[in-house]
């Protein structure tokens, strides 16, 4: 064994009784540099409903159903974070870019149990007021409406959806099983989908 060199042992002497390399974690906090990619949140009020996140997550850590309850339809979405790899694509793909953010927490250890390791949150679909099918969410609606401005005007589902949120024209509730008997004229005066409405224009 070779012996040690007298400059390893200087350092070992200042190491004894100079201050520590390392931070004091977890007895202080560690506070992350700005642009740390720690555990993502969902914003509600920013959040669409759109799924663009889950779309482009390769780890598949963010979840969505649509469910049923209570005569309303709602989506459902969730984003686990111990399956979450942090890398950012959801918070860049977020056509809000507010809707779901990474923040700068690290530390996920815990000693409950690893299902609660989530976040979820909930979205109500706009329905088609014919065949009652989902059409996309009411947040997403929205957004469609203002990102269009003036040419919201030139469709009549979203006109009919603006001047509803505006509280200038009433609200149809759909009834299942109730639809009419042909689709025509006056049925293009209502919030349809993509499919009723185009036989609504092809058979008037």
């Amino acid at each position: 064994m070779r012996r040690p060199k007298i400059r390893e042992l200087k350092e070992v002497i200042k190491s004894l009784f100079g201050r520590a390399y390392t931070s004091d974690f977890p007895r202080k906090p560690h506070t992350p540099y700005e642009r740390f990619r720690g555990r993502p949140y969902f914003h509600e009020e920013d959040c669409l409903g759109c799924t663009a996140c889950a779309q482009v997550c390769p780890a598949k850590a963010i979840e969505v159903s649509d469910q049923v309850a209570a005569g309303a339809i709602k989506r459902k979405l969730t984003v686990h974070w111990d399956i979450c790899i942090f890398c950012g694509q959801c918070e860049a793909s977020c056509p809000t870019l507010k809707g779901i953010m990474l923040s700068r927490e690290f530390d996920l250890a815990t000693t409950e149990k690893r299902q609660d390791l989530k976040q979820v949150i909930e979205k109500e679909f706009v329905i088609c007021e014919y065949c009652g099918e989902p059409i996309l969410p009411y947040d997403q609606y929205v957004w469609v409406a203002k990102r269009l401005g003036a040419l919201t005007f030139t469709n009549a589902s979203l006109l009919l959806f603006y001047l509803r949120s505006a509280g200038l024209a009433l609200k149809e509730r759909f009834l299942a099983g109730n639809k009419q008997a042909a689709l025509n004229r006056s049925t293009r005066l209502k919030i349809l989908c993509p499919r009723c409405r185009r036989e609504a224009v092809i058979k008037s």
